[in-house]
Formats: C-alpha cells, sequence, structure tokens
C-alpha cells in the first residue's frame, strides 16, 4: 500500500508541477503562457483518453510488471524535457506521461484491492488515492519552491529522482499478480454498462462543480477576501491539506456506504461553496469554508472509484481507469464554465457557478444510488463487492 501512495504521490506532484512552473517555463522555451498552458491539457488529455486504452491493452498482463514498466517510462519521459529544448517533443511526452498515470491509477487500485478483505476496499482506495491530494498539499509547493531556486529542470529531475525512489519500491514491494479476469472484450460489456455509465456521470458532475470554483479561486481571493502574496499560498495549503484528510477519511465512508457518501459529499460541496461566496469578504471563515469545502469533494472520490468498479462487476478491472477519466473530463468541463464566468462576470462568479452545478449533482448522485451491481454466479473479483 505504501509503495502505491508514493507512486501516486509522485505521479500527482508530476502532473501539477508544470501549474506552479507555467510562467517559468514559457518564458524558457520562449513560449506565451496560454500556449504553456497546453502542458496542463495535454497531460488530462492522456490521462483521459490513454489511461482506458493501455489499461485495456494491458489487461491481461501481470499487474506487477505492469506498474515496474510504466514507472520506467514515466522516469524516460521525465527527463526528456530536462535534455532537450523543443517544447513540441515537452507537449507530447506530457501526453504519453498523462496515460501511463492513468494507467498506473487503474492497475493500482485492482491490486490494493486484491490485498485487502472486502470489507476494507473502501479503505484500501482511500490510501491509493491519497497519495495524489498529498501532492497536492506538499509535493506540488515544494516541487514550486525547488523550481523558484534551481530553475523549472530542477523540478522535473526531483520529480524523476523520486519516480526512481517508487520504482525501486515496487521492484522489492509489490507482489505479482498475475491477471485473473477476461480480456477487455469480455469486460468491455460489464465496464461500460448503463449503470456503469451513470455513475461515471455523478464524478463529471462533481468535479465540474469543484473545478469551476477551485480554478479562479486565487483572483476570488485576491479580488473578494483581500489577501494577497504568501497568503495565498496559506489558503491553498489549508485546502490542500483539506482534500488529504478527506481521501483518508473517505474510505472507511466507502466501506460503510459508498452511495450514500457520494450524496453527503454532494450536499456538502455546495454547502461550503455557499458559505464561501457568503462570507468571501471575512479572510477566516474563508479558510474555514475552503477546509469544508476541500473535505466534502475530495472525501467522495473513494466512494467514485468504489461505486464503479463494484457496479462493473467482471469488467472492474477495466472500469478501474474509468474514474480518472470522467474526473479529467469534469475538470476540462468545470474549467471552462468557470473562465466564462470569471470572463463575463466577476471573480465571484465563479463560486455561483460551482455551486449551481454542485446543486445539479446532488439528484444526480441521489439518483443513481439506486443502481446495483451484476449478480454473477461464483464471483470472485474484489470489484464485484456490492456497495
Amino acid at each position: 500500500m505504501a509503495t502505491l501512495f508514493l507512486g501516486m504521490f509522485v505521479l500527482g506532484s508530476g502532473e501539477l508541477l508544470v501549474v506552479g512552473l507555467l510562467n517559468l517555463i514559457a518564458a524558457d522555451l520562449q513560449v506565451s503562457t496560454p500556449v504553456a498552458g497546453v502542458l496542463v491539457t495535454a497531460y488530462a488529455l492522456g490521462l483521459a483518453i490513454g489511461g482506458p486504452i493501455l489499461t485495456a491493452l494491458t489487461i491481461k498482463l501481470n499487474k506487477r510488471m505492469i506498474l515496474i514498466g510504466t514507472v520506467i517510462l514515466v522516469i524516460l519521459c521525465t527527463l526528456v524535457p530536462v535534455l532537450t529544448t523543443s517544447f513540441g517533443l515537452f507537449v507530447v511526452v506530457r501526453t504519453v506521461i498523462g496515460a501511463l498515470h492513468g494507467l498506473f491509477v487503474a492497475v493500482g487500485f485492482v491490486l490494493a484491492m486484491s490485498i485487502v478483505p472486502p470489507e476494507r476496499v473502501g479503505r484500501a482506495i482511500s490510501v491509493v488515492v491519497s497519495g495524489l491530494f498529498v501532492s497536492t498539499a506538499l509535493g506540488v509547493p515544494l516541487g514550486t519552491l525547488v523550481g523558484q531556486l534551481l530553475g523549472w529542470r530542477g523540478s522535473f529531475t526531483a520529480v524523476a529522482v523520486l519516480s526512481v525512489v517508487a520504482l525501486v519500491a515496487t521492484l522489492m514491494l509489490i507482489p505479482s499478480m498475475p491477471s485473473t479476469g477476461g480480456g477487455a472484450g469480455s469486460q468491455a460489456k460489464y465496464a461500460f454498462a448503463p449503470r456503469v455509465l451513470a455513475a461515471l456521470v455523478v464524478n463529471v458532475v462533481a468535479f465540474a462543480a469543484v473545478y469551476s470554483a477551485l480554478t479562479y479561486i486565487v483572483p476570488f481571493l485576491e479580488s473578494v477576501t483581500g489577501i494577497s502574496g504568501a497568503l495565498i499560498s496559506l489558503f491553498l495549503l489549508a485546502y490542500g491539506v483539506a482534500t488529504a484528510v478527506g481521501s483518508f477519511a473517505g474510505g472507511r465512508f466507502a466501506d460503510q456506504n459508498a452511495a450514500r457518501t457520494l450524496i453527503v459529499g454532494a450536499i456538502g460541496v455546495a454547502a461550503s461553496l455557499l458559505v464561501l461566496y457568503l462570507v468571501g469578504t471575512i479572510a477566516v471563515l474563508v479558510a474555514l469554508a475552503l477546509m469544508a469545502f476541500g473535505l466534502f469533494a475530495m472525501g467522495m472520490v473513494p466512494s467514485m472509484q468504489y461505486r464503479v468498479v463494484s457496479l462493473a462487476g467482471p469488467g472492474g478491472q477495466l472500469a478501474s481507469s474509468l474514474p480518472a477519466s470522467a474526473a479529467n473530463v469534469g475538470i476540462a468541463l468545470g474549467s471552462y464554465a468557470g473562465g466564462v464566468a470569471i470572463g463575463t462576470f466577476t471573480a465571484s462568479s465563479t463560486v455561483i457557478t460551482g455551486l449551481i452545478i454542485a446543486v445539479i449533482s446532488i439528484p444526480v448522485a441521489w439518483a443513481t444510488s439506486f443502481l446495483k451491481p451484476p449478480v454473477i454466479a461464483d464471483a470472485t473479483e474484489p470489484a464485484a463487492a456490492t456497495v
């Protein structure tokens, strides 16, 4: 579990590091900041599209070997922009790393769920996914600091070194896990069943609600709350820590009742955004609202993964890559909606946009709570556990 957590931490740090170093990268490679932003889009598209494709192509391979190969390729791709000055090549390798990230997530969840009893599957998921949110809280700020001191290439070199540590841990600690399910063809009819696609809608809408507000939270803090400079980092750190705590705690709630957790989480996100809007000028209350926002938003993630994999039944291995893809679709939609709002109105409008989408997510979560996993005789996959 610790190795899977480390792998997710490294990949999460590498994914989000670009955001904190975008201006440095743009200046060094002589492109505009909006053009440099393509690096973020390329990673998201790689994860959303390439992750499921790689998962399908490797579904019959030993899971340990997949993880080893994935980490090795991540190391090599991370070093490419360090050693070259081609922006186009940088975009390509970011797309590839995104796809590898999606594969690592899918295989990591399958492996984690296979080594725990059914009643602890949610907590196993939370340990793996929390690596991503700890990277948001700690890895990204530290990587950004390294970039300011040693240049953006220094930060990417640090990510490559951490990836080597993750590779060594994988080689030493991850057990062999031969494929036990059918091929991609036999799993696809379960992984893409209507009940699974319906559950994925919750992921899309929930992440759209979160990122409508979160993408533009800095302008909100500056223009509405009236803070700037280093204080903004403290507010973001508070949010990041809350997401890490939420993702850990969310696993326990997923084990108890994943469907109900999604409903409560959707209500909590909506309530947090409402409070954030109403107390936007009071810094202390804004910090508390952001922490509640992070707790509820990321506390839902283990239940999202658990719910989708469970509803897929025998197609759980293939379906394990889909929640991350759906989340990235939601992130893209939410960021776009927030961008339209702030471009048309004020910074506060992004919070209202997120609130509206969050309110929509509540009946969506409620409607999908009635979905049931397929009944399969002699099912032995942990993915077929009932929620």
